[in-house]
Order: C-alpha cells, then sequence, then structure tokens
C-alpha cells in the first residue's frame, strides 16, 4: 500500500518531466493515472505517440472509444504528428487495425491519406491503397474517384468488383479503364450502366476485337442489328453467326448480313455460313453475286437455299440455284413463275416426274399457254390415279382425243373424254361410246351421261353394262331423246323384273298405240296372256290389241278365246267366230250360246244352236232347232221342242219337227198334243207316215218270219258229196278238214 501511495505522488510531481521515463517504470500500475494526466494536461502529442509505439492495445481501444470525451484531439494528433514520424510498418499496421476495430472510417481515411497520399515511406504500399479505397467506397465518399486516379499500386479487379456491389459503376469503370482490363470495362457500361453508346465510344477508343464482340452482342441482344453487325465485323468475330443470322432474318437487315456473312466465310469457310450467304444474296437480289458465288468452290447446301428461295417467291434466286445443282423438277415449277413456260417444259421433260408435268401443265394452262399445256398434259393423262385431277383443273378435250392413239392409252382416259364430252360437246358422246364402251368405265359415264340429261346415251352405256332394267326404264321416262322401237323390244326381252312387261304395255299404249301390237308378238312368250287380257279389257282396248289375240290363241287360253269370241261377235264376223270355237274350246260355250241364241243375226244364232248342240242341248228356235233336237236322240228334249212349238202356236215348225224328230216322238204323246192344242190337222201327215210305216213293218216281220220256218225245214234234211253224207254245218267242216 505505501509503495503504491509513493508512486503517486511521484507521478505528480513529475508531470512536466519526460513522459517516456515515467511511463516506462509505471505502464503496469499507473494506465488509468497516465491516461487522465494526459488528458488534463493536453499531452496528446506524447499520448499519441505512446499509443503508436506502445505495446498496450487494450490502452488504445479505449482511447479510441467514443465515451472518451479526448479521442478527437488523440486522433488529431496520431494522424499529424506520431504515425508521420514512425517508420516501423508494424505500428502503422497496429495503428490502423485499431482505426478499423473502432469502427472510425471517416479517421481511417484522413490515416490513410496522410500515410499514402504524403509521398511517405508507405505511400506505395499496396494494402495500404488498396484500404484506403475500400474505406472510401464503404464510407460513401465522394472522393473515391481521385483516390482511383491518384493511386496506382492497389489490386484493381477486386477493388472494382467491390465497387461494382455497392454500385458505384462509374468508379469500377474508371478502375478497369486506368488498368486496361477494357473487356470488363464495357462489360460494367454495358450491363451495369446499360449505355451503349459510352460503350460504343469505349469501344473506339480502345479498338479492341473483344471489346467490339462484347458490344455487338449486347446491341444484338437490344435489337440493335445493323449497329450489332456492324460491331461483329469490326471485331472481325464470326462465332456468333447463327444469332446473327437470326436476328437479320427477323429484322430485315440483309445487307449488312451479307457483309457480315462474308467476313466470316473468310475466318471459316463452314457450310452453314456459306449457305446463309448464298440466301442472304438472294434476299437482297444481288443475283450477279448469287451467280458467281454458287458457280465457284463452296460447300453451301444450295438445293436447301433454293427451296426457301422458291417458298418466299424469290423465283430469279431459285432458278440459278436449282439449275446449278440440276433439280430439274424443281427449276420447272420456278420457270413457270417467271413466264418462261417453253423452258418450264423442258425442265419438267428433263426431270420426268409426273407431278412436275403436272404442275407445269397446270401453270400452262393458268398463263394461257393451251399448246405447251396440251403437251404437258400427254405425260399426266397415261396415268390412271392423276388423269382425275388433271381433268378437274384442265378440261382440253383436244388432248385427250389426241393422247387416245398413246401406247400407254387407258381407260381412264377414255372414260374422261367420255365425261368432258357430256358437259361440253354432247353430241360427241354416243359417237365416242360406240366405237370405244368396251374401254370406258362405265359407272362413271352413266353418272355424266344422267348429270347431263343425256337419256339416249344413257340408255346406250345400261345395255351395254346389261343394266336392263334401267334402260327400259330410261326410255320410259324420257321417250322423246330415248325411245327407239327397235332397241326397245330388242332390250324388253332381257329385263328380269317382269312387271316391267306391264309398264311397258302400259307406256306404249299410250305413246305408241299403233305399235302396241308388234311390242306384245315380243314379249307373248314371256307374258301372263291372262293378265294381258284383263288389263285391255279394264282399258277397253281389246280391239286395238285383235292382231296379238289372234296370235296367241294358239294357246287354247280362256281369256284370249272369250275376248276374242267377243270380238267376232261385235264385228259380227260369223265365219271368224265358228272357226275359233272349232278350233279352240277354252271358252264357256254355254254362255257364249245364250249370248248368241237371241241375236238379231241368224247365222250368230246357229252358231248358237252349234253351241248347244255340241253341249247336247238344243236351241228352241228356228229349223236348225229341230236338227239338233234329232240329232241329240233324246226323245225327251224333242217332245219338249214339239211342246214348246204348240205352245208358241208355231203350227208350221209343229208340223217341221213332226218329221224332223220323227224317230224320237211317240205317237201317243204326238197325238195328245196336236188334239189338245187342235192342231190335228198339222199333225194327221204325221199320223198318215206312221201307219204306213207300222203297216210295213209288220209286213216285213211277217215275211221274215215266213222265211226263218223255211230255212229250219232244210237244215235237217241231209246233204250227200261222194260217199259222205254231211247233216250239219260241223259235219261239213269235218268234211273239208278231210
Amino acid at each position: 500500500g505505501n509503495s503504491y501511495i509513493y508512486v503517486c505522488i511521484y507521478a505528480d510531481l513529475c508531470t512536466h518531466m519526460c513522459i517516456y521515463m515515467w511511463k516506462n517504470k509505471h505502464k503496469r500500475t499507473a494506465r488509468k493515472t497516465l491516461k487522465t494526466v494526459c488528458n488534463e494536461n493536453s499531452l496528446f502529442k506524447s499520448l499519441s505517440r505512446y499509443l503508436i509505439c506502445g505495446k498496450d492495445p487494450e490502452l488504445r481501444g479505449s482511447m479510441l472509444l467514443e465515451s472518451n470525451p479526448y479521442r478527437i484531439p488523440l486522433i488529431d494528433q496520431v494522424v499529424q504528428t506520431a504515425l508521420s514520424e514512425t517508420q516501423d510498418p508494424k505500428e502503422v499496421s497496429v495503428t490502423v487495425k485499431a482505426f478499423k476495430t473502432a469502427d472510425l472510417p471517416n479517421e481511417l481515411i484522413e490515416l490513410l491519406e496522410k500515410i499514402v497520399l504524403d509521398n511517405s515511406v508507405f505511400s506505395e504500399h499496396r494494402n495500404l491503397q488498396n484500404l484506403l479505397i475500400l474505406t472510401a467506397i464503404k464510407a460513401d465518399r465522394t472522393c473515391d474517384m481521385e483516390y482511383i486516379n491518384h493511386l496506382d499500386n492497389y489490386d484493381a479487379p477486386d477493388i472494382a468488383n467491390v465497387a461494382i456491389s455497392n454500385e458505384l459503376f462509374e468508379e469500377a469503370f474508371a478502375i478497369f479503364q486506368k488498368f486496361d482490363v477494357t473487356t470488363s470495362a464495357v462489360q460494367v457500361l454495358i450491363e451495369h450502366t446499360g449505355n451503349l453508346d459510352r460503350a460504343y465510344e469505349f469501344a473506339e477508343y480502345c479498338n479492341e476485337p473483344v471489346v467490339w464482340s462484347q458490344l455487338a452482342k449486347a446491341q444484338l441482344q437490344k435489337g440493335m442489328v445493323k449497329k450489332a453487325i456492324d460491331s461483329y465485323i469490326k471485331a472481325d468475330d464470326p462465332s456468333s453467326y447463327m444469332e446473327v443470322v437470326q436476328a437479320a432474318n427477323t429484322s430485315g437487315n440483309w445487307e449488312e448480313l451479307v457483309k457480315y456473312l462474308q467476313m466470316a466465310r473468310k475466318k471459316a469457310q463452314e457450310s452453314c455460313v456459306e449457305t446463309e450467304l448464298i440466301f442472304a444474296l438472294a434476299k437482297t437480289n444481288y443475283l450477279a453475286e448469287l451467280e458467281e458465288f454458287i458457280n465457284g468452290p463452296n460447300n453451301a447446301h444450295i438445293h436447301q437455299v433454293g427451296d426457301c428461295c422458291y417458298d418466299e417467291k424469290m423465283y430469279g434466286a431459285a432458278k440459278l440455284l436449282y439449275n446449278n445443282v440440276s433439280n430439274f423438277g424443281c427449276l420447272a415449277s420456278t420457270l413457270v413463275h417467271l413466264g418462261e413456260y417453253q423452258a418450264s417444259v423442258d425442265g419438267a421433260r428433263k426431270a420426268n416426274s409426273t407431278q412436275t408435268w403436272k404442275e407445269v401443265c397446270f401453270a400452262c394452262v393458268d398463263g394461257k399457254e393451251f399448246h405447251l399445256a396440251q403437251m404437258c398434259g400427254f405425260h399426266i393423262a397415261v396415268r390412271t390415279d392423276e388423269l382425275e385431277e388433271l381433268i378437274n383443273y384442265y378440261q382440253l378435250i383436244t388432248m385427250l382425243e389426241a393422247a387416245l392413239g398413246l401406247e400407254r392409252a387407258h381407260m381412264g382416259m377414255f372414260t374422261e373424254l367420255a365425261i368432258l364430252y357430256s358437259k361440253f360437246k354432247p353430241q360427241k358422246m354416243r359417237e365416242h361410246l360406240e366405237l370405244f364402251w368396251s374401254r370406258v368405265n362405265i359407272p362413271k359415264a352413266l353418272r355424266a351421261a344422267e348429270q347431263a340429261h343425256l337419256w339416249a346415251e344413257l340408255v346406250f352405256l345400261y345395255d351395254k353394262y346389261e343394266e336392263y332394267d334401267n334402260a327400259i326404264i330410261t326410255m320410259m321416262n324420257h321417250p322423246t331423246d330415248a325411245w327407239k322401237e327397235g332397241q326397245f323390244k330388242d332390250i324388253i326381252t332381257k329385263v328380269a323384273n317382269v312387271e316391267l312387261y306391264y309398264r311397258a304395255i302400259q307406256f306404249y299404249l299410250e305413246f305408241k298405240p299403233l305399235l302396241l301390237n308388234n311390242l306384245l308378238m315380243v314379249l307373248s312368250p314371256r307374258l301372263d296372256h291372262t293378265r294381258a287380257v284383263n288389263y285391255f279389257s279394264k282399258v277397253e282396248q281389246l280391239p286395238l290389241v285383235k292382231p296379238y289375240l289372234c296370235s296367241v290363241q294358239n294357246h287354247n287360253n280362256k281369256s284370249v278365246n272369250e275376248s276374242l269370241n267377243n270380238l267376232f261377235i261385235t264385228e259380227e264376223d260369223y265365219q271368224a267366230l265358228r272357226t275359233s270355237i272349232d278350233a279352240y274350246d277354252n271358252f264357256d260355250s254355254i254362255s257364249l250360246a245364250q249370248c248368241l241364241e237371241k241375236h238379231e243375226l241368224i247365222e250368230l244364232r246357229r252358231i248358237a244352236a252349234y253351241l248347244f248342240k255340241g253341249n247336247n242341248q238344243l236351241c228352241k228356235v228356228d229349223t236348225d232347232a229341230m236338227q239338233y233336237a234329232s240329232e241329240s236322240k233324246d226323245t225327251e228334249l224333242a217332245e219338249e221342242l214339239l211342246q214348246w212349238f204348240s205352245q208358241e202356236k208355231k203350227r208350221e215348225c209343229f208340223g217341221a219337227c213332226l218329221f224332223t224328230c220323227y224317230d224320237l216322238l211317240r205317237p201317243d204323246v204326238v197325238l195328245e198334243t196336236a188334239w189338245r192344242n187342235n192342231i190335228m190337222d198339222f199333225a194327221m201327215p204325221y199320223f198318215i207316215q206312221v201307219m204306213k210305216d207300222y203297216l210295213t213293218e209288220v209286213d216285213k216281220l211277217d215275211a221274215s218270219e215266213s222265211l226263218r220256218k223255211e230255212e229250219q225245214a232244210t237244215e235237217t234234211q241231209p246233204i250227200v258229196y261222194g260217199n259222205f253224207s254231211v247233216t250239219s254245218k260241223n259235219s261239213l267242216d269235218e268234211y273239208l278238214i278231210l
């Protein structure tokens, strides 16, 4: 305790003495007292020297605390006096570290300025320069650009990156520019400031290819295609040609693209570059340069470029390209768009492709070059699958007519020509069909003829196609155009539907009644005659078809017979009627007889009696009735007829009947009838004849009996023949045998 008291007294007395001596003796135990003494007596200079050269970091830290009211004058002395006097890097380092620890950026900057900028031995110290600039950046000092320009020995890339991270882009650019890191410098202008104009000026200033490349890439991304291509050319950089080509295609900067690709081809003769160069020349219509290029050595995909030019309707360029690769098919297609039709036909001939022929043909049609179109059409028409499309587009009849003679002419050509005739020259269709019907697709021709209302041709095709039913229906539906008698009669016999026979009969009855019998004669082997007669009877046209009825009467059909008989009665043709009923017996004779028995014409009444006779019945009229009654050999019928004459007061007929039916009548019945009707006078001749006949018969019987008796008497006497005697017929037979 006493020792400490003595030390304090001693220190107080030596305040104005050399501070160093005191400090060396009492630094451990009197730190607080020293701090107090220096602060109260403004010994900041001495204290600053002690802090710099001393080894007491704790004291340094406490003196730099914000709570120390004497911190500012102390720092001033450190900066102005103490630090400038030292030559020890370690002391400088410790001091700087203390300021950093105390978080005194402004004071640290001031300190570092004193060290670095005042041409001290530490002016070129890299770390100190780095620290000065970094501290200024972090402290947001405006003098950092001055430090950047003034100082030369610092880590430029690292410090520039720190400046960028602190959004000090101008400072970063200045650092890169000062140290000739041009790529990073222009990158700052492009990516951080976004000022491409300054970047362009900087690129012009440094004129380095890599800088131009970076600028070009940025310009390309911003859509500044023309400037970007110019920058790439200055950079002599073909590496990004794909992006450049794509951008130029989008923006349409073809002339600039040509320049760029010409530069790129000098650097690297790749097929892609040359291909794009050809297309760019085509887009700019530099056809002379294009032709010169493709005629020289190259690795370009010329055919591919030709297709692109064709698709974009650059036919002049496409012509050069296709001709260069000898693609005559595409060349022909291109030439037709250029209006060079003759050359396109020559190209199609070399290509010998159906598709090419077709395209050139259609183009010639559109261009009204019909002669050339016909030449092309010959090569298409011979192909069945292409003919229909050709016809739909190019309906040239003369071409097909000429093509029919070709060796490869096929069914489709004949068919399509028939269709064209139906549309445009209907008068020639029939002749064509008659010549080539076997080589025509008949179903297609049928549709065409029907659509064109060519009914006669339609019937012809139906006939050849063996659709006879449709042919007949067509003729009946369109008789004015389609009906021909000979053809109709020929086809009607081939139809499958029997009902068409009767439709045809009705059609003829309405359309050609005078020719009906001709049709019926043809159909007679196939007709149901009963049905036909019923139809004609219904429509009251039996007289019209009398020839048909006569021709089929040999079938002895009842309906036919009765119809004809009725016609004969109507016509009072008794001879034909008598012939008919004698030849054909299949009819109702009783009905016919009843119909005729009261007819006013006597010949027909006789036929009625004839019919009754044929059915064992008599007619009660006139002499013929008596004759038929006599021939019937029926006693009852004869007596009934006699009774009828007596009742009808036909006395003369009564008398005549007695003799006509003489053998059938019984005299007692005749006597009674005559007596009852008071006509004995008319009966007397009959009775006289009866008496005579009876007496004659009696005399004959008497004579016959006498003769018989005589014969019997002679048969009993023997007959002598030599030594034999024959008493009977049997004996005579025996004699003859011997």
